[in-house]
Order: C-alpha cells, then sequence, then structure tokens
C-alpha cells in the first residue's frame, strides 16, 4: 500500500482563476510568469505555450503600460490558459485588460492611488468577475512601513498585506488571494504563518527572487515546503533567475515529494557506486529528458545493483535493477523481462511508455464509468 500524504491542508475560500479552481479542496496550481518583453505578442505567445505544455496552471504577464496591455490584448486571444496581468500605479491599465478578458489581476489596492481610482478597479473586477491577487513584497513595502519597522520584517508584510485587505473589505470584495513574499526564508515562512489564521481567502506562495537554478530550486523547496507541510498554499511560484519552464518542473517536483500533487514521471534512482552494474547517472538523465512529456503519474525505479535494487522495484509501477548478466525489469512489482546494457535506455523507455499508455487507458475507462 503507498503512503499518502499526512498534510491537512488549511481550509480557504474557493475562487477561480479562469478555469482553475484556487483554494478549497482543488489541488494545489502551479504557475509561473513570462520574462519576455510583453510587447512581444509572439515571444510572449510561444513562451506561455511552452509553460502550458510544461504543466503550469496559470501564467502571469507583467503588463507596465498602455502599449503593454493592447498587446496583451493580442496575447489573450492566442491563449488557452489563465492569464494573470501583473499591474502595478496606473489603474487605468487594469480597466483595460479587465476588458481585454484578463483571468485575475495582481495588484496592490495602496498603489493604485486615490479612492475613486481603486473603487474603478473593484467595481469593474465584480462586474467581469476577475480575482485579484493582493501581491505584497518586502523589496516594496510602503515607506511608512519600512519607518515603522526599520527593516523588512514577517510582521511589516502582514502588516501592509492587511491594509490591502482591508480596502478590498471596505468595498465588499472577496474575490482575492495573496501573497507575502521575501527572498529571506524564515521572513517569507513566518509572514505566510502570520497571515494563514488572520484571513479566509487562497494564499499564493514562493520565495521571491530565490536566486538561480540550482541554488534558489534549493531555496524554493524549503521554504515552500516548510508552508507546505503546515497546510499552508492554494498556489505556487518557484522564482527562479531561470527558464520559467524550469519553475514548473521543481514546483510539481515539490508538490511530489510531499504527495500533494501528481504529474508526470516520479523518478526513484540511487546515487551509484561502484556495486552499480549499469551506469545510473546517464541512464535516469536520459530518461528524464526522453519522457518529459509523458503527464500520466508513475514511479519508476532506477537502482543500480541487487541490495536495494528489488525492494524498490517492486514498490513502483517499473523498476529497474542491476544484475549480472544482465538487468532485471520489474513491471508491477513483478520480475518481468530483462536487459542487457547495450540496449537498456531504449528497451527501458518502451517499457515506460507502454505502462504510461496502459495506466492512461485505465484512467479514461474509469472516467466514462463514473
Amino acid at each position: 500500500m503507498k503512503f499518502e500524504s499526512p498534510i491537512k491542508r488549511r481550509v480557504s475560500k474557493q475562487i477561480m482563476v479562469g478555469d482553475v479552481a484556487v483554494g478549497g479542496d482543488a489541488p494545489i496550481a502551479v504557475q509561473s510568469m513570462t520574462n519576455t518583453e510583453t510587447c512581444d505578442v509572439n515571444a510572449t505567445v510561444a513562451q506561455i505555450k511552452s509553460l502550458e505544455d510544461a504543466g503550469a496552471d496559470i501564467v502571469r504577464v507583467s503588463v507596465p503600460s498602455m502599449d503593454a496591455a493592447e498587446a496583451f490584448k493580442e496575447i489573450k486571444k492566442q491563449s488557452e490558459i489563465p492569464l494573470v496581468a501583473d499591474i502595478h500605479f496606473d489603474h487605468k491599465i487594469a480597466l483595460k485588460v479587465a476588458s481585454y478578458g484578463v483571468d485575475c489581476l495582481r495588484i496592490n489596492p495602496g498603489n493604485i492611488g486615490k479612492e475613486e481610482r481603486i473603487r474603478a478597479v473593484i467595481d469593474c473586477a465584480k462586474d467581469n468577475g476577475i480575482p485579484i491577487r493582493i501581491g505584497v513584497n518586502a523589496g516594496s513595502l510602503e515607506k511608512d512601513l519600512q519607518k515603522k519597522y526599520g527593516e523588512p520584517t514577517p510582521d511589516a508584510l502582514v502588516e501592509s498585506a492587511l491594509r490591502h485587505v482591508d480596502i478590498l473589505d471596505r468595498h465588499n470584495f472577496d474575490n482575492f488571494k495573496v501573497s507575502l513574499k521575501a527572498s529571506d526564508v524564515f521572513m517569507t515562512v513566518a509572514a505566510y504563518r502570520g497571515i494563514a489564521s488572520q484571513i479566509e481567502q487562497p494564499l499564493h506562495l514562493g520565495i521571491t527572487e530565490a536566486g538561480g537554478f540550482r541554488a534558489g530550486a534549493v531555496k524554493s523547496a524549503v521554504g515552500l515546503g516548510m508552508l507546505l507541510m503546515d497546510g499552508i498554499g492554494d498556489t505556487i511560484r518557484v522564482s527562479l533567475a531561470a527558464d520559467p519552464v524550469e519553475e514548473i518542473k521543481v514546483g510539481y517536483d515539490i508538490l511530489k515529494s510531499l504527495k500533494l500533487r501528481s504529474k508526470g514521471i516520479n523518478f526513484i534512482a540511487c546515487p551509484s557506486c561502484s556495486r552499480q552494474n549499469f551506469d545510473v547517472i546517464t541512464t535516469v538523465n536520459e530518461l528524464e529528458t526522453r519522457l518529459e512529456d509523458i503527464a500520466i503519474p508513475l514511479d519508476v525505479a532506477i537502482i543500480g545493483c541487487i541490495v536495494n535494487g528489488p525492494g524498490e522495484a517492486k514498490e513502483v509501477d517499473v523498476g529497474l535493477t542491476g544484475g549480472s548478466p544482465n538487468n532485471l525489469v520489474y513491471v508491477n512489482g513483478t520480475p518481468d523481462h530483462k536487459l542487457d546494457n547495450a540496449s537498456l535506455v531504449d528497451q527501458l523507455e518502451a517499457t515506460i511508455r507502454e505502462k504510461a499508455a496502459k495506466k492512461q487507458e485505465e484512467l479514461e475507462s474509469l472516467i466514462v464509468k463514473a
């Protein structure tokens, strides 16, 4: 029997970002943000498509100007995935993208300006059924909070967020989610823990400006993992100075490791040692690259020797354990056939694809019966 996640998620109000449910009992959504020039419609649409292909549920697009808003109109027409428009200061941009069918507005009501401008954006969001994301960031706290606290702190982030929440509350608007991001893991975790019990809206998690691919992935896994273990978090973004597609991959890996989301292949692989009977590292890297297109959840074990190999292989969909003179492949926990090293990757890929196809058929059959 496979071990299920012991995590009990925080109860939150459910909102809709396009056709993606966020909060409540919905799966934790994985999102990223384009880093193309928004006015370059073709480049931005292409990147959105690559993120969608990687499994993104939601994509955020920066809209800093009216020219970008006009480009967003075309981008939205050519995109199927829900799009969030990231807007600061100019409320007219928010009104414009709302008319173009944006699925969510990422704003801070407090930096929109005068009360009538804030009211105009909120009324527009109400009329069009558009949710808002309040996005608080340690690098852009209000000046009076910087003066009050001296530096960014968890309490400062929470106070800033609650100010913005209060603005929406005063206008009877509850269709929103909140994020409180810092580049420091401890500050971020403390801020989310601080606000989690004070509001019922969904929380979007992220360690902002986490760094390059390796360091940023580790920092995000540690910070987001701490919060997700607490049951906190309804959407996540892994912020990396890297190809945004990598953010989606790392995001799913974090959720898969906590058994909160299943997508694609979960590889169980040994780090390899002198006992290995085939090149484990090359095999795993090659299979990961070749099998990125598989979306159905599948557990695959690649173990180089017979010490731990059989035990791991018996618990997964497809398992490979090193042996002499040939390696042994398990399917559904049962020894199935042997492979020599000469064509190991090709034949193992074929076996995994066959198993994935059968599992997909079984899933579709269950859906039809339901």
